[in-house]
């Protein structure tokens, strides 16, 4: 029986990386919403409770029925998880005179408490609560103080419960890791046997008892997670899988062909849809951006649908769904962040059974089965690529023209990208998450080439480093490499002569203009 790590989720936006966290200690665990614990599962080893955008005063506020798990299982509670902990148990959580964000140091901790294993002196934590911990439960006492936070941790004397104010699953807890390994290896039990070998052997044995000799339909998008879902399908069911690939005319320059040589070299039955036709005429005139996504997807889901159609004999539709995506798309606080997955089901004309061998994979995990099953180094490091295209990166309406000149940029940027060599001898492409550039149609940039004034369109350059994209960081590129892309394109994309670099994080930005 494998076991499982229970993350209880209050809405957080690192509840994620907590997730990541556990994951990269070859621990299973799942995402639950707050009030979805799954009682009476023996694989359940431990509960971890995230962080909330939410006060614990908040009338809104998530809450969560304690007994259900405290005192049979150990729990870690984190930021909100450790102020609903003490508020449930009778302590005190009170507005902090200022709000306590960045980072701090652990001025005391208790180097005996299984959960300070090995932690350094001074140790620094990250801090980000507007409310504080004034009392904890009687049955509990202080394992960790800060400067400014009296009740940085600490831990019931009864049961297996710990509690901690600050965030571990951040990289600025410098010991983070060391404190969840603790928790998730030493005090709940970890045997540590989640790895990408075990879950492509188990997820091998499953679809073939899944499927059987039934046909499985699988769309293909030429990104990591389709492409990986696809190798993975081939293994168990071979050519029981048909595999169908629509260019909607906004895919990078060339990459239709290159995407289905690489799909055929991998053994792959492929089948390649050019529609971008039909996906023109119905974008023409069209600007505002949720508009646009949604006639993509329309568009999308008919000629896929009309082309599946034709496998009389298909029983099972294929998805390369991730677990991000999963998360995101049922996201506890009722806000749907992403509009273009097609999470949560499939058209009910195609009669088809859902089959989503990726499903509980972070998109890091993605990657290393797919170097488990020896794939292509190519496809494996592909940037992540929104499912509608280009589209998502031209401001205004699409045109076959603009696309060209988009088209023509963004090979200019990412192939220097994948050419352009570190210090440390990494490839500058894979030290970025994910990059590309973004056409402004909508904006009429003065400049001047040879004697000559241009009113022409600039050009955005976006590159952001993440390790899940529900949070990024504007990738800082080297100068000289910025300086030459934005020459080149300037010189060889006729209709540009502006190019701009985006400094913009997300939060508040999105990684996709629109």
């Amino acid at each position: 029986m494998q076991q499982k790590i229970i993350i209880l989720d209050f809405g957080s936006q690192t509840t994620q990386l907590i997730g990541r966290r556990v994951r990269e200690l070859d621990t299973f665990c799942e995402i639950l919403p707050y009030n979805k614990f799954p009682e009476n599962d023996p694989s359940v080893i431990g509960v971890i409770l995230s962080g909330s955008p939410y006060s614990v005063h908040d009338p809104e506020a998530f809450k969560v029925d304690l007994s259900k798990f405290v005192g049979r299982l150990p729990v870690l509670g984190i930021c909100y998880g450790a102020q609903f902990i003490a508020h449930d148990g009778g302590g005190r959580v009170e507005k902090a005179d200022s709000r306590e964000y960045g980072r701090a140091h652990l001025q005391e901790y208790d180097a005996e408490n299984p959960l300070f294993k090995g932690f350094e002196p001074n140790s620094q934590v990250w801090m980000s609560h507007g409310d504080t911990i004034t009392a904890i439960p009687e049955d509990c006492r202080v394992i960790a103080s800060t400067d400014n936070v009296r009740h940085a941790a600490y831990a019931s004397t009864k049961n297996p419960l710990w509690a901690v104010q600050f965030h571990p699953e951040v990289y600025h807890t410098l010991q983070g890791t060391q404190l969840l390994r603790n928790f998730v290896v030493d005090i709940c039990g970890s045997r540590q046997e989640w790895s990408p070998a075990s879950f492509v052997e188990s997820t091998v044995e499953e679809l073939k008892k899944q499927i059987g000799n039934d046909r499985v339909i699988l769309g293909l998008s030429g990104g990591v997670d389709s492409s990986v879902a696809a190798v993975l399908l081939n293994k168990a069911i071979g050519k029981n899988l048909t595999c169908i690939f629509v260019d909607h005319g906004m895919l990078r320059k060339n990459e239709f062909r290159q995407v289905m040589d690489d799909y055929e070299g991998l053994g792959l039955n492929v089948i390649g849809v050019d529609a971008s036709e039909k996906f023109f005429n119905d974008l023409k005139g069209v600007t505002e951006p949720e508009e646009k996504r949604k006639i993509i997807g329309r568009d999308f889901v008919e000629v896929f649908n009309a082309e599946a159609k034709k496998i009389t004999d298909a029983k099972w539709l294929a998805q390369g769904t991730i677990y991000p995506d999963r998360i995101e798309s049922l996201n506890i606080t009722g806000k749907v962040i992403k509009s273009h997955h097609n999470v949560g089901g499939l058209p009910k004309e195609m009669h088809l059974q859902l089959c989503e061998p990726l499903k509980w994979l972070f998109k890091d995990e993605v990657r290393r089965a797919g170097r488990q099953m020896q794939m292509p180094e190519r496809l494996i490091k592909r940037h992540p690529f929104p499912g509608p295209g280009l589209a998502v990166r031209i401001l205004g309406d699409i045109t076959r023209e603009k696309v060209e000149v988009l088209q023509n940029a963004d090979d200019i940027y990412i192939r220097s990208m994948q050419e352009y060599v570190c210090e440390d001898g990494e490839r500058l492409y894979d030290k970025v998450w994910q990059a590309g550039a973004i056409l402004l149609s909508t904006v009429r940039s003065v400049g001047v080439m040879g004697d000559e004034r241009t009113y022409e369109n600039p050009v955005a350059l976006r590159a952001v480093t993440s390790t899940d994209a529900m949070t990024a960081d504007w990738a800082h590129l080297p100068y000289d490499f910025l300086a030459k892309v934005s020459n080149e394109i300037i010189n060889k994309v006729r209709g540009v002569n502006r190019v701009c670099y985006d400094i913009s994080s997300k939060p508040p930005a999105t990684i996709e203009w629109e």
